[in-house]
């Protein structure tokens, strides 16, 4: 339990705040360190200083960027490159602190030259507190860590405070993709997104939730089916 002290402490973040993922895996080709190196500071995200600065997205990118879509945990990258190959017009945000999953996709962007990916290699809720108010059109969070143990539930990305801040980014309209295989995490997620007054289920019946749209690229991870089905939530933002 938190100690209501240690909340007026400084630095202190709640557990819905902090990042308790792993941060690096099996040592990295020479040339994945090269493109840590020199791509990754050419399309990294920087964070403006100080509370009340926000960025613009839209600054991040070339005029041929009409939309902002932005990606949660993109482990090694496949459907984020995916969406970015095949929209060509929308700017994409993706936020991974797994720096092997980052060294990944900049490799796939190096490979195929795609110009419309933005990177910020550590939590993604750093970039999301600074963007303006419903400034995403497309929000993706695909197979986070369903964290199954009821002491490390409020660790789960879903969860009202997170919710608060995607549904103020979001515009009228948008949608939001939430996609798991673990039982636990897809109970929770309808849990938490019950008690929402400003997202909509787009969902008719179980065909609409078991099976992955034609949008939706299946990635290696996916495939594997670690812990059964899959579940393919989607949540369109209520008008304001």
């Amino acid at each position: 339990m938190t100690n209501p002290d240690d909340i007026q402490k400084p630095g202190f973040q709640l557990p819905e705040q902090r990042y308790f993922g792993r941060r690096k895996g099996k040592p990295l080709t020479a040339r994945k360190i090269n493109l840590m190196e020199t791509l990754l500071p050419e399309i990294g995200v920087p964070l403006p200083a100080g509370d009340d600065k926000k960025l613009d997205p839209f600054t991040l990118f070339g005029p041929e960027v009409t939309d902002i879509w932005f990606e949660v945990g993109f482990g090694k990258g496949e459907h984020l490159h995916w969406q970015a190959a095949n929209h060509p017009h929308v700017g994409i945000i993706g936020c991974e602190p797994y720096l092997n999953g980052v060294a990944g996709l900049l490799a796939q962007i190096e490979d195929e030259k795609l110009a419309n990916i933005r990177i910020y290699g550590d939590d993604a809720r750093h970039v999301i507190w600074k963007l303006p108010d419903a400034s995403v059109s497309r929000f993706f969070l695909l197979h986070p860590d369903p964290w199954p143990k009821t002491r490390h539930a409020r660790r789960r990305f879903v969860n009202q405070m997170n919710l608060d801040d995607i549904a103020r980014i979001l515009k009228d309209g948008a949608e939001f993709r939430i996609g798991t295989d673990h039982p636990i995490y897809r109970e929770w997620v309808n849990l938490q997104m019950s008690q929402r007054s400003d997202f909509e289920w787009l969902a008719e019946g179980p065909e609409d939730w078991l099976n992955r749209p034609d949008d939706w690229p299946e990635t290696r991870y996916e495939a594997k089916a670690l812990e059964g089905r899959a579940t393919y939530f989607r949540f369109r933002r209520l008008p304001r």
